[in-house]
């Protein structure tokens, strides 16, 4: 019987040493530090990162120890160091071949995002339920019906699943592809899927951002 985690938990791995809210900054400091780049800076200071990302100095020395990145004293880090060694960090140096699961509004829009291709994310392929959509394109990715899915997988070998399948074919949708040897999962549903401890998944629902954005406008209107 597969070990299945609690949806409700932290599922990231104890043994990892790098906290996960300093991953979560990295990629604000690499786009930062894209953008000093572009204006032909060649070093930037912790003191710099920190006002335009709004945390503290130190932070930004302790998340980029972690990268194994060290700056110059009254100098601060080389920009293509940084940049080079934030994005190899991050995996976005790499090509990670993915298919996407549900070609329906936020589907398509994701197979558009060409950003995604520059950040590692390739999307070869889209499956869909839908007969109409079968053997059309999307930004020059074939989408394929779900049914085609095993058959396209041995040839393709895609090690990504993007999922933004309606809500009630969301678990239904992630045992397919976990059947078919995809092991990481990337669910755009508000469902929370329950996985196997092997198999890792990252949850962005729009829609839970929304209610804390909602949230946080009702808290400020309230305290005027």
């Amino acid at each position: 019987m597969a070990n299945y985690l609690d949806p409700e938990k932290d599922n990231t791995d104890n043994n990892c040493k790098l906290p996960e809210p300093t991953l979560r900054r990295l990629p604000w400091y690499l786009a930062f530090v894209k953008l000093l780049k572009g204006r032909g800076e060649t070093y930037v200071s912790s003191t710099q990162i920190a006002k335009e990302i709004n945390v503290d100095p130190s932070q930004v020395a302790k998340d980029l120890s972690f990268v194994n990145i060290a700056g110059k004293t009254r100098v601060g880090y080389e920009i293509d160091t940084l940049l080079a060694g934030l994005a190899d960090f991050l995996g976005f140096t790499s090509r990670h071949k993915a298919f996407m699961f549900g070609v329906g509004s936020l589907g398509a829009a994701l197979l558009q995002d060409s950003g995604l291709k520059q950040y590692g994310l390739e999307i070869i392929a889209g499956f869909d339920i839908r007969r109409k959509l079968t053997g059309t394109q999307i930004n020059g990715i074939p989408v394929y019906h779900i049914s085609e899915f095993p058959e396209w997988q041995k040839k393709l070998k895609a090690t990504i699943g993007v999922i933004a399948v309606p809500v009630d074919q969301a678990q239904y949708v992630a045992d397919h592809i976990i059947a078919e040897g995809i092991t990481t999962l990337w669910n755009f549903t508000p469902f929370r899927i329950r996985v196997p401890s092997d198999v890792v998944v990252q949850n962005t629902s729009i829609y839970a951002h929304l209610a804390v954005m909602f949230n946080r406008m009702n808290h400020i209107n309230h305290t005027k």
